[in-house]
């Protein structure tokens, strides 16, 4: 097996137990009370909180069996400076908010459109849209910040190279193929699938997508429902991708808010992004690892 099929095996399962968790909290969603939204969710909450979290927690156990196969596949000895603690990254958001306040968002969301005027059935689904989003951004974010920190813990691989997963976005795909050092940010918007693939320097080219090369592998119709038609025509017509998307409009960046007091005990802890900011070198990036009980 390849690292690139290993990688994208690895992002497979990823995105399954996302849709998993979002599937088993629309269960919860579906029995709330539509006479009363706030009060009947609220109810809700801390089982949606226990599923979130299980997933979180099992996304990111994923993170050192995968790096060490994928090291296997490169040739290099798999042995990390630290080993990843999996229940660091659950019960957390992944921009420092507690759980419950954000699982809480889908009620203010279809109260919102109700005092908008708008109908009880449309209320209740854009709930469900809201809190689809949740679910599955927190969970696929507690992957890749696992795999980010497993990354770091092994010093043998260089950084990153970034791989889009099934159906993407125009931001998305001008960026596929790109190599990023070990502490380089990932971005991303919400529900993006993108996976990182960590890579040393000499073997990132045998991982690289070409942008160019999966907009021509399109059909017509897929290139103008991603660019647009206007976007679509002018990148066919020669115009630079990168120029007919922002790429950087409407994504979001981990560790906005850098700290986090969430299962962090009597003081608060670091976002791994912060750490990779602050760290003088490698080795002061797994000391900051441990301190902060990413690692163990």
């Amino acid at each position: 097996m390849s690292a690139l099929m290993v990688a994208a095996a690895h992002a497979r399962r990823q995105v399954a137990l996302a849709r998993r968790a979002a599937r088993e909290v629309a269960r919860l969603w579906a029995r709330v009370d539509r006479a009363a939204i706030a009060r009947s969710w609220s109810v809700s909450v801390p089982a949606a909180v226990q599923v979130l979290g299980s997933a979180q927690a099992t996304a990111a156990a994923a993170s050192g069996s995968y790096l060490d196969v994928l090291l296997g596949e490169y040739g290099q000895d798999p042995a990390p400076a630290g080993l990843v603690v999996a229940s660091t990254f659950a019960g957390v958001a992944s921009d420092g908010r507690d759980l419950p306040g954000l699982l809480y968002q889908p009620a203010i969301t279809a109260l919102t459109v109700l005092k908008g005027g708008g109908s009880e059935a449309r209320a209740m689904a854009a709930g469900r849209f809201a809190l689809d989003a949740i679910v599955r951004t927190q969970v696929a974010d507690a992957g890749r910040a696992a795999d980010g920190v497993a990354l770091a813990a092994r010093p043998q691989l260089a950084g990153y190279v970034r791989m889009v997963v099934g159906g993407t976005c125009a931001r998305c795909l001008i960026l596929a193929g790109r190599f990023y050092r070990w502490n380089d940010g990932f971005q991303r918007h919400p529900r993006c699938d993108c996976r990182h693939i960590p890579a040393s320097e000499d073997v990132a080219g045998d991982l690289r997508t070409d942008p160019k090369a999966a907009f021509e592998a399109m059909p017509a119709a897929e290139q103008e429902r991603v660019f647009g038609q206007a976007g679509a025509e002018a990148i066919r017509d020669g115009a630079d991708m990168a120029r007919v998307v922002n790429a950087r409009r409407g994504m979001q960046v981990i560790g906005e808010r850098t700290f986090t007091t969430e299962a962090a005990g009597r003081r608060p802890r670091l976002m791994p992004e912060q750490i990779y900011a602050d760290a003088r070198d490698r080795a002061d990036a797994i000391r900051l690892l441990r301190l902060h009980r990413y690692i163990t």
